[in-house]
């Protein structure tokens, strides 16, 4: 019960701003919670065992069944994969840019929203330092005005929610940079994930198309 009737001392003397910057919080969370919830399904791939499969089943030629492979994963890497596969390509560039165009369509959906986590941070930090000069310009202008038995009580007044709303803007900015930063850390890893799926198997995809090409130049030359 002292807890909760300290935190409400604490936000009610910080004034206004903290109202403004709970909701900052409010809306800063939501998005942390549904970008960990796609980040972490996309990063939830064994990327070492899948590019392995893949590999496995294109060396032995079987393409249905790595197609199917690459459509059970529902991860960026299994829908690159995927339209490789899918694209039917005969050269490497041809299955690298069937790649890299997969690349641009699902990777952008993983950093939708994180600009907005770094933004919103650096508003609550700002919040915090406006609602410390409002408080600090009240309790001196209260001082000016009071009585000089009210003085003291105004300007801790005003120094309280000076300090308040600074630390309230930071207790919010803070675990929100951490999160960003984290976020976008999975993210990059991710993107390296994709891009070693790719390039394992447009490698995969060559070797077996050469193999496959001195197979039928040896079958014609013996025929």
């Amino acid at each position: 019960m002292d807890i909760l009737s300290t935190v409400s001392s604490y936000f009610k003397t910080g004034g206004p701003f903290m109202y403004i910057i709970l909701s900052t919080g409010v809306i800063m969370l939501a998005i942390a919670m549904e970008r960990i919830w796609v980040i972490g399904r996309a990063a939830s791939l064994n990327g070492q065992k899948f590019t392995h499969d893949l590999e496995v089943l294109v060396g032995r030629g079987e393409m249905t069944s790595a197609l199917d492979l690459a459509r059970s994963v529902g991860t960026p890497a299994g829908q690159v994969a995927r339209s490789v596969l899918a694209s039917g390509s005969q050269t490497p560039e041809g299955a690298q840019q069937a790649a890299d165009t997969a690349a641009t369509i699902f990777l952008p959906r993983l950093t939708r929203r994180l600009p907005h986590l770094s933004m919103l941070a650096n508003v609550a930090t700002l919040l915090g330092l406006l609602g410390t000069i409002f408080g600090l310009t009240t309790a001196f202008s209260a001082v000016g005005a009071a009585d000089a038995s009210q003085r003291s009580a105004f300007l801790a007044a005003g120094i309280s929610q000076a300090l308040n709303t600074t630390s309230f803007g930071l207790i919010i900015a803070v675990p929100a940079l951490l999160c960003h930063g984290v976020l976008v850390a999975r993210v990059e890893s991710i993107v390296d994930q994709v891009d070693e799926v790719s390039a394992r198997l447009v490698r995969a995809l060559t070797a077996r198309r050469t193999a496959a090409d001195e197979v039928a130049q040896r079958e014609r030359g013996v025929a």
